[in-house]
């Protein structure tokens, strides 16, 4: 029987733990692992596996030859996304601690791939991305400051193709989302994102409950 619109069921102690369970279904090698390790002891927090793997499906689902990352950390997402990409394709990576960037470079390369096929550059994510190539990319990944989220869309649907696929990870905010409570300036602001992409008539979306809450949303063509 199909639930009544507009309302949830309950999150019962299966559904949590056949969520837990989805969200570990892949398992990770050594570069993964090391990549990992470098984030925990830098005090950052990495993608988890449910959301690496999903990234890596939509990558690969869209064939992406050219996928802007806002966020390198220490190259979890990263590597997902190269294993998703096309033997040819360049990830262009943007953090704005360099720090962060040359561990990702190591990942990459424990990973096997490649120095061209990824792209590093340093610095904060709005003054980079007006440098990118408009309709240059088949998939924008966003995990930085949820504070610049709505600017982050506006500049992702800029270097989209038609067709490309935009993720926003963490708009959980480790559930302070959808919390009735007073809540940060930042958690307002991942609000009004959600609002926008699922009321944007350029886009198509979907909200999935892996990691921290990963949100896609495919540019119409």
């Amino acid at each position: 029987m199909r639930q009544p619109r507009g309302q949830e069921r309950a999150i019962t102690a299966n559904r949590q733990t056949s969520w837990a369970f989805a969200d570990a279904f892949v398992a990770e090698d050594d570069a993964l692992r090391w990549a990992r390790d470098r984030s925990r002891d830098a005090g950052l927090r990495s993608v988890s596996p449910g959301t690496g793997a999903a990234l890596r499906l939509l990558a690969a689902t869209a064939d992406a030859k050219a996928v802007a990352e806002i966020g390198t950390g220490t190259g979890v997402s990263g590597i997902y996304l190269l294993q998703g990409l096309r033997p040819d394709g360049v990830l262009t990576t943007v953090d704005p601690e360099p720090d962060r960037q040359q561990f990702a470079k190591q990942a990459f390369r424990a990973a096997g791939f490649a120095a061209n096929r990824a792209r590093f550059i340093p610095g904060r994510a709005l003054d980079v991305l007006p440098r990118l190539a408009d309709g240059g990319y088949d998939l924008v990944f966003c995990d930085g400051d949820p504070l610049e989220s709505l600017d982050v869309l506006a500049e992702s649907l800029r270097l989209l193709r038609p067709g490309g696929i935009v993720c926003f990870e963490g708009v959980f905010a480790d559930g302070r989302t959808v919390d009735s409570a007073a809540q940060p300036a930042e958690v307002l602001r991942l609000r009004e994102l959600l609002r926008a992409v699922r009321e944007s008539t350029e886009l198509l979306a979907s909200l999935l409950p892996v990691g921290d809450g990963l949100l896609c949303a495919v540019r119409r063509g």
